[in-house]
C-alpha cells in the first residue's frame, strides 16, 4: 500500500488475538524503529515492553502481549517530534498487519514509566499495545470507538484554509485528506492549516481546553501526527516562523511545511 492508503485504512485496535508478534514481523518493526527520524531532529526512543513480565495493562485493551513506549528529551517542540516519530512506527506496523492504539491516560503511568526506565530528563508521553487484531472487538472497544466517533472526521472546510482563517481551502484532496484522517486525543481534531503559496502553516486549535495541558501538551502530539501524515504524502521541508496570520486566541501557530 502507498502512504495514503495506509493512513486511510489504519484504525485503532484495542482487542488483540493474544498471540504476540511473529518473529519476522518483530525483526522488521525493530529495524524500522531504529531508523525513524523527525524534522525537528529530536530523538525519540522506542522501548519494547512485555506486558506479562512487567504487569502492564489498560482497562480499554484486551488480548495484548506487548507494548511499545516512546521516550523523548524534555526540550522545546518535543511533543510534535514525538507525535511525528511515533506515528511513523504506528503506520509501518499497520503495513505489516500489526494493530496499535495511542494510550496517554488509561494506564498506570508510573508503572509504565518505571518499566520503560524513563529518566528525569525525559517524558514517556504515550504507549501503545502491539499485536494482530482479534476477529471481533471486545464490547469495551466498540463502546469507546462509538463514544469518540472514531470513524468520523470534521469536514475539510472546517480544517483547511486559503491565506487566512476566513476562506476554506479547496482542490488539494490527497494531501489534506491524509491530515484529516490523522488520529487525535479523544478524536478532537485540533489541527488547522492555512495555505499561502507553497507554504502550509500548521496551527493547533485548543479543542481540549487549557486544563488538558500539564507538563506537556497532548494536542501538540496530535499536530506532530498530522505533520507526519502530510509529509508522508506530500514531502516538503519544515520550518518554524510565525507567518503573522490573524487568528483567535484559542489557536496557536506550530510550524510551516513548504512543498
Amino acid at each position: 500500500m502507498n502512504p495514503l492508503d495506509i493512513i486511510k485504512t489504519r484504525k485503532s485496535v484495542r482487542t488483540f488475538d493474544g498471540q504476540g508478534l511473529r518473529e519476522e514481523d518483530w525483526e522488521k518493526l525493530r529495524a524500522f524503529a531504529g531508523g525513524i527520524r523527525n524534522p525537528y531532529h529530536i530523538p525519540v526512543t522506542f522501548v519494547w515492553l512485555d506486558a506479562a513480565a512487567h504487569g502492564l495493562s489498560s482497562p480499554v485493551i484486551a488480548g495484548e502481549a506487548i507494548y511499545v513506549a516512546g521516550k523523548v528529551p524534555k526540550v522545546e517542540h518535543c511533543e510534535e517530534a514525538f507525535g511525528y516519530s511515533f506515528e511513523q512506527l504506528v503506520l509501518f506496523a499497520w503495513s505489516l498487519g500489526i494493530g496499535s492504539t495511542w494510550i496517554g491516560g488509561t494506564m498506570d503511568r508510573e508503572l509504565f514509566e518505571k518499566a520503560a526506565n524513563t529518566g528525569k530528563d525525559e517524558y514517556m508521553m504515550i504507549v501503545s499495545p502491539l499485536g494482530y487484531p482479534a476477529l471481533e472487538p471486545a464490547e469495551a472497544d466498540r463502546k469507546l470507538r462509538k463514544a469518540v466517533r472514531g470513524d468520523e472526521r470534521l469536514a475539510a472546510s472546517e480544517l483547511f484554509f486559503d491565506k487566512d482563517f476566513s476562506t476554506p481551502l479547496t482542490g488539494e484532496a490527497e494531501w489534506l485528506e491524509a491530515v484529516r484522517w490523522a488520529p487525535s486525543a479523544a478524536n478532537r481534531q485540533p489541527c488547522r492549516i492555512v495555505k499561502d503559496g507553497n507554504a502550509y502553516h500548521f496551527y493547533e486549535k485548543h479543542t481540549l481546553g487549557n486544563g488538558a495541558r500539564g507538563a506537556w501538551d497532548v494536542q501538540k502530539i496530535d499536530i506532530g501526527i498530522a505533520i507526519c501524515h502530510f509529509m508522508s504524502v506530500a514531502g516538503g521541508a519544515l520550518t518554524i516562523a510565525e507567518p503573522g496570520i490573524d487568528h483567535r486566541e484559542d489557536i496557536e501557530y506550530i510550524a510551516t511545511v513548504s512543498v
